[in-house]
């Protein structure tokens, strides 16, 4: 293999890893992303069962008044 042909595979093979790294670097931050955004949502959907039985127990006592 002439010597510019494997100069050309290794400056190739330094771009792959590169590209490699920075894919693992955005992977593992989508992952957290992703994980922030999945416990952002058991919250809200906690926050609303709660405010919807608040508001089933509101209902409830205005109808006993009436």
């Amino acid at each position: 293999m002439a010597d510019s042909a494997l100069q050309a595979l290794e400056a190739r093979i330094d771009e792959l890893v590169t590209l490699c790294q920075n894919l693992d670097r955005e992977n593992r931050r989508l992952k957290a992303e992703n994980s922030d955004w999945r416990h952002e949502r058991e919250d809200l959907l906690q926050k609303n069962e709660l405010a919807r039985s608040k508001l089933e127990a509101m209902i409830a006592r205005l109808r006993a008044m009436e």
